[in-house]
């Protein structure tokens, strides 16, 4: 073979650094982005955050022009005079408040700072107003198992009882059950102990005395007894509702309430107000204890409705402002190749591709969001039952965009509606084909099923046939097994679950 010289004409996809990191700041939640910003600005000296509110536009406008003047700067104009440097220094030192001079060379013994200098000449910044100091206070865990064991320091009790009841406490899980054996607790404890099964059944009782009511229970029956152990004497059928728990707890799972009756030797009445009292418990008493920390929800967009239309809004708090550091962009020199001039212009080209992400990442959520708005006008003047079937790539062809691109900005982003937060995935949803030839939301058929079961009569509740029937008759052409989805996505129980005396 002989070489040749061959001319070929092909189109890559280049992923620029410049791509790369838009694609990360857009898939960003707004925790995250801020989280990304410090960092940048932790970084790179070239960036400083906007916090001139009054200013917004026209500093967007002063970076490109400070850019393009910092770079075309004369060495002269951008050099630093060294004099300059000392006034400075000067001047920081006049402004603190201490001179040398004043500091004498021998102190006394048992004196301190304060009594020879002024407090006014120490000066301290703290940015935190009374709400943040509160806000930000360290989270102190106050679960389950302290609360058990502050109730048992203040419990006049053995150390030998109180060994074995922090055993107890231990094996207990977040619903407040036990979730081991006694056995496991005894062999647990060791022969060094010396403890037998009837100390620890006695500990164990010690421990289910203790707020919360029903916590160290083995099973649902003895939670449910433990419970009803401490009502009050004259609370009406009492002994029938232990009775019912005793022996009779697996009829009222199946909502037999026939054999419940005949088996209680009691009325229709009587077996309600006794069910009352039994569904008045608590089946996890270990979730009244708060063990996590509370978590909000900072929305990325505003909707709202002024004069008939709805507008859409960016939440300026959540995107923080960057500008350019004018300080450091004039220290730019145009002829001047040295590593520093270099590492600045690094720095600087690197700032002005950070910003230009930011406001493109701004710009794409504000598109995504107003198309969404547009296409969901309906579900934010009727509700949920109006909602229209959207997927991504509706939204990507009316914008031009990849349906990737919608898919990053809506993940884990917020629109504030006057019906509540939803996050953006939520406008989006399958479709089912109607009668008329048209489509029908799959976020809508669940709004009509729940709406269609809390209308149900309790005594005889709407089987998913049924509601399937329903919806065919309203031209929503649905299947049971549809049905029996989207009923177990909104957690609603089958209808033999859902059974009422009432």
């Amino acid at each position: 073979m002989k070489p040749s010289l061959q001319l070929r004409t092909s189109q890559n996809l280049a992923m620029t650094p410049q791509l790369q990191q838009a694609i990360r700041l857009l898939q960003l939640s707004s925790m995250e982005l801020q989280m990304e910003v410090q960092q940048a600005l932790e970084s790179n000296m070239m960036l400083e955050l906007d916090e001139d509110d009054e200013n917004n536009e026209s500093s967007e406008h002063q970076f490109d022009d400070a850019a393009a003047v910092n770079v075309a700067a004369d060495e002269e104009k951008s050099g630093i005079d060294a004099d300059e440097e000392k006034s400075g220094i000067d001047a920081d030192e006049e402004k603190s408040g201490i001179d040398a001079d004043d500091i004498p060379e021998d102190l006394p013994v048992d004196s301190v700072w304060e009594d020879i200098y002024d407090n006014t000449a120490i000066y301290t910044h703290n940015n935190n107003t009374d709400s943040d100091y509160y806000e930000n206070q360290g989270f102190e865990e106050n679960g389950l198992r302290n609360h058990l064991l502050w109730q048992l320091n203040v419990t006049p009790v053995t150390e030998k009882d109180k060994a074995i009841a922090v055993s107890i406490i231990d094996a207990l899980d977040d619903d407040g059950y036990l979730s081991c054996g006694l056995d496991d607790i005894l062999e647990s404890l060791g022969d060094d102990m010396d403890a037998e099964m009837d100390e620890v059944e006695a500990v164990l009782h010690l421990v289910q005395a203790m707020e919360p009511a029903g916590v160290a229970a083995r099973d649902l029956h003895e939670c449910l007894l433990l419970q009803l152990e401490q009502c009050s004497l004259s609370t009406p059928h009492l002994a029938k509702a232990k009775e019912l728990v005793s022996g009779h707890l697996q009829l009222m799972a199946s909502r037999d309430f026939t054999q419940l009756m005949r088996r209680l030797q009691i009325n229709q009445d009587s077996l309600q107000e006794i069910i009352a009292l039994i569904q008045s418990m608590n089946p996890r008493p270990g979730s009244q204890i708060q063990t996590t920390q509370t978590e909000y929800v900072v929305p990325d967009v505003y909707v709202k409705k002024e004069r008939g239309v709805w507008k859409v809004e960016l939440n300026t708090d959540a995107i923080p402002q960057l500008k350019i550091n004018t300080s450091y962009a004039n220290m730019i020199r145009r002829a001047d190749s040295s590593s520093d001039n270099i590492s600045l212009k690094s720095h600087l080209q690197e700032a002005r591709w950070f910003i230009k992400s930011l406001r493109s990442r701004s710009e794409t959520l504000l598109r995504v969001a107003s198309c969404i708005v547009e296409k969901q006008r309906a579900f934010l003047e009727y509700g949920e039952e109006a909602m229209k079937p959207l997927v991504l790539h509706d939204v990507a062809d009316q914008l031009g965009l990849h349906e990737s691109t919608i898919s990053r900005v809506t993940t884990r982003k917020y629109m504030h509606t006057p019906r509540g937060i939803y996050e953006l995935k939520y406008f989006f949803s399958s479709h089912v084909n109607t009668d008329e030839g048209g489509a029908c939301s799959s976020t809508a058929i669940r709004a009509l099923i729940k709406k269609l079961i809390s209308e149900e009569s309790h005594k005889k509740p709407l089987s998913d046939s049924k509601i399937a029937k329903i919806l065919s008759s309203q031209g929503i052409q649905v299947a049971r097994r549809t049905v029996a989805k989207y009923r177990e996505a909104i957690s609603i129980p089958p209808s033999n679950e859902r059974k009422r005396l009432i």
